[in-house]
């Protein structure tokens, strides 16, 4: 006790000099631009875990040790600042949005030295964090759609796989066609290759949609070709996701939502947080949960459509009766007729009594067919179809960290793991569909088995889980002026499918196929009569869940890059990658298969399912001369080796010149390539048809390497060849205006198309002999086909700091218009297919790619700053689309209309360390609307005519039902369409800093 009190004693009188020590100082902070106090900020002592925050007047009160000279100041969306202690104990800082920041520092633009945006000579976007967040959209994709005008990406129905994640585009070139950085490194590619009629048909992408928003510093987009510097893929640019850095804060963020409609209910919770690796090293760290439930928006059904589609019979169409079925119901064989002889047998009849007890047969069956698809429609008046957003489950975790080995060296690495599953359906098959005369078992599987009355038919399920991962090891050192960064980066991504709520209706009985007669009729059914002996494998014992299968892909990339600045102006870099990349199929059940499949989705088959790898090797050097201080030019060059189809060389000169420090000119050109991708090379897909006398034949998609393609001399892929033109103008007429304009100009040959399904010719040719000596009943493949130009102008404009009464005003403006996006020359067919009078780009492909994007698009953003509220009013206005649809008549497309989507805003800062944000999107409810544009005279008097039918449809009405599935997708139709049809959603998110 004796040696603990002056021990306690001189502890007490130690805390009382240090106490006396210390200092209070007193400040205020503001934002540069606005002037305006910044409540909440951090302000801490320098080395020291003592710190406080700013009041709502953005002063603040600290207590320092006398030692100690520097503050330092943060806050979300601002730069830190550290700030000297004066004599006064007074300090006044401005902080600097770090948006600003972002206007100014662009580091992936290219490989050399880096560049502000004003002294580069390509066009970049750049979106803050904070940029993204407030467009309060759900996923990243979708902040985009609504802050870059060339970015477009939109939500599909009833596409199966395609559910899991939409296909993006910038520039109208399709997925595939821009490369995705993280942190300045490759991002893998989904497994998935979009086979449907959907935006970005027989391409893939990265899946950007999972990417968490809240682990975002800040997104930079460079809109021009960029293959001499990253490889392959880059044709329409670049966009790099710069992921938070930060080791100092922290924040939880709560977000909830729904639709207007009371559906698409959404919850999440997302935490970022920043701490120190060592004293060194940072580590930031993102962990995202949310839900989104389903929204439905079906149209109301036509009665009269289904009637057609589903058994309905023209009573007065008996010429078609007597040259398709009169044989086989004891009518005059007129298989061998003239059309003139035709004719004649058809007058005769009309006046035999055949005449009348067909008729009245007819019009029996019509009027129990129309009753029973009236009872349905009047209980489900949208035939129990499920179509709008899926619902998605998803759960992300990423983090970002460095550590500094010396003043010259730094070991980094991040990594990002994503899953996400998604409920969606098919069709609705109603029971004058899928009926229970021609499938009795049904009444087992989806009624109670005894009464008739209780089957109404089913709803195939589809559901996808999907995996994507994605990590990077590297090491930077500078040193005597030599930048190196080696990396290694991983990345990969699976998707497994299900089908439930089906079953296997056996359409080819591979058990017995020698008995098995097939569709005789043409009915589309296969009736008891069209079966010898023997029982299908499936039917009644088929399986009402199935296994599908699935696709997976991964790479493996090493980077080496090197760069240096000779001199004050000229600036070298070179560097090298080795790329490996796997795909494969995975099999699904048997009963997902074989037999025709699942109803709804068939499954991979054994088959068709395997692995397949390639690897490529690739160099670049670039050198930037400074020429004078207003004056530059960059030339980079690309030398790139595959393993599967050989070299490819590639370059680009870019230039700027400043006429003075308000008036910038630069320019570029490029060629550029892009590697067919391994999902173009070794996808396939069968299903299994019957064709009477033949036996089993093959109908799907058909690989480049299949001995299918080879007998077709369909050539092997071979990559696409771009060159890429940009001009530009940048104005800066003030510090608070900024405006740029550019036109660009991509042209790509040898562009590789997905085919439409190519099957027999109706005159004998070849193509016929081949495909029936082969067992082939019809076919698609991918194709070097078509070479395409595209080109169009972006500007982008911001005037800020405009004081309106007590708060602060700033514009943006952004905007792409396309002036030429078509195909160039003649489509190059295989001579097979040539020869048979057959192409494998017909209307519908060909309007998918060229003209279902909008023709223009335009974001004006207006923002608000007063005390503690932020206001945002965005207005996107979507320009006119135009399609074909299949089946559709060719005198006809649809376009749809130019519409503006306006989105309200609303942030509050509540405390020191609390915000709470309230969007609108899409207040003033507004929805895609379509109509039919006449290309001749012929579709003017489709259009015109109010002749009705047998069913009681105009002309125009048959049309429209054909394109929306008899008016399912009234408001969409059932392929194309270019922003949501979801209507007006709100949400509500607060975030608490800490």
């Amino acid at each position: 006790m004796k040696k603990l009190v002056p021990f306690v004693a001189a502890l007490m009188l130690t805390t009382v000099v240090a106490f006396a020590q210390n200092r209070e100082v007193t400040g205020v902070v503001t934002d540069t631009d606005s002037g305006s106090p910044v409540p909440g900020a951090n302000v801490t002592v320098k080395g020291t875990s003592t710190g406080t925050a700013t009041d709502a007047n953005g002063k603040f009160t600290l207590s320092v040790p006398g030692d100690v000279n520097t503050l330092v100041i943060s806050f979300v969306g601002y730069s830190i600042q550290e700030i000297a202690i004066p004599a006064s104990n007074y300090v006044a800082v401005g902080l600097a949005s770090s948006a600003n920041e972002l206007e100014e520092v662009v580091i992936s633009v290219g490989r050399g030295a880096q560049r502000t945006i004003t002294d580069t000579p390509l066009p970049v976007d750049v979106l803050s964090s904070k940029d993204l967040i407030s467009t309060g959209q759900t996923t990243f994709d979708k902040a985009l759609q609504y802050r870059v005008p060339s970015f477009n990406t939109v939500q599909t129905p009833v596409n199966d796989a395609t559910s899991l994640l939409d296909p993006y585009e910038i520039r109208n070139m399709g997925p595939s066609r821009t490369l995705i950085l993280i942190n300045g490194k490759r991002k893998n590619s989904s497994a998935l290759v979009y086979t449907q009629t959907s935006p970005g048909r027989g391409e893939t992408g990265a899946d950007i949609s999972a990417i968490p928003t809240d682990a975002i510093k800040r997104v930079e987009i460079l809109r021009d070709g960029a293959s001499a510097q990253y490889g392959s893929d880059a044709i329409a640019g670049v966009m790099n996701i710069i992921l938070k850095d930060n080791k100092d804060e922290g924040s939880i963020t709560l977000r909830t939502g729904l639709t207007s409609k009371g559906d698409g209910e959404m919850i999440g919770i997302s935490l970022n947080n920043g701490m120190n690796l060592s004293s060194k090293g940072f580590l930031n760290y993102t962990v995202d949960f949310s839900k989104v439930n389903l929204a439905n928006r079906p149209g109301k059904v036509s009665a009269q459509g289904e009637f057609m589609d589903f058994g309905g019979t023209d009573p007065t169409d008996y010429k078609s009766y007597l040259t398709n079925d009169g044989k086989n119901l004891g009518a005059t064989d007129i298989s061998n007729f003239t059309p003139a002889q035709i004719d004649a047998e058809f007058i005769n009849y009309k006046t035999s009594p055949a005449y009348t007890t067909r008729n009245n047969g007819i019009n029996q069956d019509n009027t129990g067919l129309l009753n029973g698809i009236n009872g349905f429609l009047a209980k489900k008046s949208d035939a129990g179809n499920i179509n709008g957003s899926p619902e998605t489950t998803a759960a992300k975790f990423l983090v970002n960290g460095g550590v500094d080995i010396n003043e010259n060296s730094t070991i980094y690495f991040n990594a990002a793991y994503i899953y996400k599953k998604v409920n969606s359906f098919a069709n609705y098959r109603t029971p004058y569909w899928r009926t229970l005369s021609d499938y009795p078992y049904l009444l087992d599987f989806f009624g109670d088995g005894s009464n008739p009355s209780s089957y109404t038919g089913y709803v195939p399920t589809f559901q996808g889980d999907l995996n994507d991962y994605n990590g990077t090891l590297g090491f930077k050192s500078n040193k005597n002026g030599w930048n190196t960064d080696l990396s290694l980066t991983v990345g990969g991504n699976s998707q497994t499918y299900s089908v439930s709520n089906s079953h296997n209706r056996n359409t080819a009985d591979l058990r017995n196929p020698d008995t098995y007669l097939g569709d005789v009729d043409g009915d589309g059914i296969i009736d008891a009569n069209e079966i010898v002996r023997g029982a299908f494998k499936y039917r009644e014992s088929s399986p009402v869940a199935f296994r599908a299968g699935g696709t997976r892909f991964n790479h493996v990339v090493g980077n080496i890059d090197v760069s240096k600045s000779l001199s004050d102006k000229i600036n070298l870099s070179f560097g090298s990658e080795f790329r490996s990349e796997t795909f494969e199929t995975i099999a699904g059940d048997l009963a997902s298969y074989e037999g025709g499949g699942a109803d709804s989705f068939a499954g991979n088959s054994t088959e068709n399912s395997f692995v397949s790898n390639r690897y490529n090797f690739g160099g670049y050097a670039s050198l930037g001369f400074d020429i004078t201080e207003d004056f530059l030019v960059d030339a980079t060059g690309r030398f790139e080796n595959y393993s599967d189809f050989g070299n490819a060389f590639v370059y680009k000169l870019s230039s700027r010149y400043k006429f003075n420090e308000k008036i910038t000119l630069r320019a570029s050109y490029s060629t550029g390539f892009r590697a067919p991708s391994l999902h173009q090379v070794f996808t396939q897909k069968a299903q299994y048809s019957f064709v009477p006398g033949q036996g089993i034949q093959v109908s799907g998609l058909v690989n480049n390497v299949s001995r299918e393609a080879n007998l077709l001399g369909v050539p092997k892929l071979d990559a696409e060849k771009s060159t890429n033109l940009t001009i530009g103008l940048g104005l800066n007429p003030s510090k608070n205006f900024s405006f740029t304009l550019d036109y660009y100009r991509i042209t790509v040959k040898d562009r590789i198309v997905l085919s439409n399904e190519i099957g027999p010719s109706k005159n004998p040719s070849q193509l016929n002999t081949i495909l029936s000596a082969n067992g082939i009943g019809a076919l698609s493949f991918f194709t070097n086909s078509i070479n395409s130009i595209t080109s169009g102008i972006d500007l982008v404009a911001t005037y800020k700091n405009v004081v309106v009464g007590p708060g602060n005003l700033a514009f943006n403006l952004a905007g792409n218009y396309t002036i030429d996006n078509k195909r160039d020359g003649a489509i190059v067919n295989p001579s097979i297919v040539e020869n048979a009078g057959q192409s494998v780009l017909d209307d519908t492909q060909d309007a998918l790619i060229f003209t279902s994007r909008p023709k223009f698009k335009a974001i004006l953003g207006i923002d608000y700053t007063i005390s503690k509220f932020t206001f945002s009013l965005n207005n996107t206005l979507f320009g006119p689309t135009q399609f074909r649809n299949a089946g559709m008549s060719s005198d006809l497309k649809i376009e749809f209309l130019s519409k503006m989507v306006t989105d309200l805003g609303i942030s509050y800062q509540m405390t020191k360390k609390a915000t709470i944000a309230f969007n609108i999107n899409n207040i003033l409810n507004v929805l895609p609307e379509w109509k039919f544009v006449a290309l001749n005279s012929d579709g003017e008097s489709l259009l015109s005519s109010k002749s009705t039918n047998y069913a009681g449809l105009t002309p125009s009405q048959i049309q429209s039902n054909l394109i929306t599935f008899n008016q399912r997708y009234s408001q969409m139709t059932y392929d194309g369409y270019h922003f949501s049809q979801l209507g007006t959603m709100f949400s509500l998110a607060l975030n608490m800093r800490f």
